[in-house]
């Protein structure tokens, strides 16, 4: 047992064992909430003038630059420089991606007002928003930055989406609480995801880093709440419906309809001798 007076010499040799080439946790939200403050000013009041937005995204590349410089040795065949600059490159895409995103939101849900809303206040688009940037940088092999992201939309929504997973095209999240999304999930075009639904894996085990372990949910599929699709060789086949509560571990072909089906039972309580007053 370490003392409480040696407990800081204690904890400065344990230290010694940490990397310390890591990004700061601080600083990696801020630029987080920096990010979708640039692409959607609206959401924070800011000024939107054409030399404001080349401002900004100068002093992004800057912040950008400053975050990952502590892990400049653990990039893979890039500079900061180029990461950099692909990173930023790649924003008409993603912005594009988010924009169809919002709309897919909006001709889906009936209580959506209007693209501002969506963005405004939805959690399932912020959590898409995150993960559209978290993956274009876990896609340049940046270490610890894109999970930092995406955990951060995950305690901001409890909408936990990997940055490794591939999402096509008008992607929807309604309501969005429990959300689980695989690192090697594979999801197609027009996918409707509510609360609750898991994308995981059949079983963990640490040799499959690496291997496809997560299911594949291809085009125009609806999957409802509290459903759970498991293993990396599943594969919902394309237009297909998965009700509410339904555990799926093989795949369905598709234009499929998969649901539970359970039985209510409605007794008259007088003539019921079980107790039916429970304290959970």
């Amino acid at each position: 047992m370490v003392s409480t007076k040696k407990f800081p010499e204690f904890l400065f040799q344990q230290y010694q064992d940490f990397r310390k080439e890591v990004p700061s946790l601080l600083k990696a939200h801020q630029f987080t909430d920096k990010l979708i403050a640039f692409l959607f000013p609206f959401k924070e009041d800011k000024v939107c003038t054409l030399p404001q937005i080349k401002l900004n995204i100068a002093q992004l590349q800057i912040d950008f630059k400053n975050l990952i410089q502590p892990i400049e040795s653990l990039l893979i065949d890039n500079t900061i420089d180029q990461v950099t600059d692909s990173f930023f490159n790649a924003f008409p895409g993603i912005y594009t991606n988010l924009i169809n995103d919002a709309e897919a939101f909006l001709s889906f849900d009936p209580a959506a007002r209007s693209k501002e809303s969506i963005i405004l206040y939805y959690p399932g688009f912020y959590s898409i928003a995150v993960y559209r940037l978290a993956h274009e940088l876990y896609n340049l092999h940046v270490p610890f930055l894109p999970r930092i992201m995406s955990e951060y939309a995950h305690s901001n929504t409890g909408i936990d989406i990997h940055p490794g997973a591939k999402i096509g095209n008008n992607f929807f999240i309604d309501h969005g609480t429990g959300v689980v999304v695989g690192e090697t999930s594979i999801i197609g075009n027009n996918v409707k995801l509510y609360q609750g639904v898991t994308l995981g894996a059949l079983f963990v085990n640490k040799n499959m880093t690496g291997t496809k372990r997560h299911p594949t949910i291809e085009d125009n599929v609806i999957i409802y709440s509290g459903s759970t699709i498991l293993g990396g060789e599943t594969v919902i086949g394309h237009d297909t419906v998965i009700g509410g509560n339904v555990w799926l571990t093989k795949s369905v072909p598709p234009n499929s309809v998969v649901y539970h089906e359970s039985k209510m039972v409605i007794r008259n309580g007088k003539n019921f001798d079980e107790p039916i007053n429970f304290v959970i």
